[in-house]
């Protein structure tokens, strides 16, 4: 299946701190999770141990959302949120 990654996705990919290669990694080897409005969404939780705007944070996680056309999968958005998740494995790219 064809991937495309929106013009939108990987603006807010850069700004929200993620990017193209942890998307595709989402979408590859990420868990499902619930997305409205028929949208589908995946993520997955990485290991971080950076400050990110002054502050520590040991894991960030990545959540991509996308919908299927055809035979391609086309992103949405990005969100990346940054902390600690208990009970979520945290790999490595």
């Amino acid at each position: 299946m064809q991937v495309h990654i929106g013009s939108h996705t990987l603006l807010r990919a850069e700004e929200r701190g993620t990017c193209e290669a942890e998307i595709l990694d989402v979408l590859g080897n990420g868990f499902s999770i619930p997305a409205k409005y028929g949208k589908l969404g995946k993520a997955k939780v990485y290991p971080f141990d950076r400050l990110r705007h002054g502050k520590h944070y040991w894991q960030k996680r990545v959540e991509v959302y996308y919908f299927l056309e055809a035979d391609a999968l086309i992103t949405v958005t990005v969100y990346v949120f940054f902390g600690t998740w208990e009970g979520q494995r945290a790999d490595s790219l």
